[in-house]
């Protein structure tokens, strides 16, 4: 593997770390990373449960996990969120309360606090 896969590899291992619960070792169950390949879907489904746990984690703020989207899938949800963008630009101050945000494949008003 070259140096770039080395290190795709042990970022990946390293934001695993970051979500899996202190008694699990999901991090060593990292076959592949052209994205992330895993050797267990069950594995998956835990890291995906736990995904939140990124959210605080400024360090790895620019990685995003998601589910595998086949290629209309990507396709709609970049058409959504070039929509959401464009809304959240057109907002007037009244409007500030909220910004559109896309989830589960659809572009929905997220409210802010």
């Amino acid at each position: 593997m070259n140096s770039r896969g080395n290190m795709e590899r042990e970022l990946a291992k390293t934001v695993i770390k970051r979500v899996q619960d202190s008694r699990q070792e999901l991090d060593q169950e990292v076959e592949e990373v052209v994205r992330l390949g895993m050797r267990s879907q069950v594995v998956v489904e835990e890291i995906m449960a736990r995904k939140g746990k990124l959210t605080d984690d400024t360090e790895h703020k620019d990685i995003w996990i998601k589910s595998d989207m086949k290629l209309e899938e990507r396709e709609k949800e970049k058409v959504l969120r070039n929509e959401g963008k464009e809304k959240n630009k057109k907002r007037t101050e009244i409007q500030k309360n909220f910004y559109w945000r896309v989830l589960d494949m659809r572009l929905k008003k997220w409210y802010l606090l």
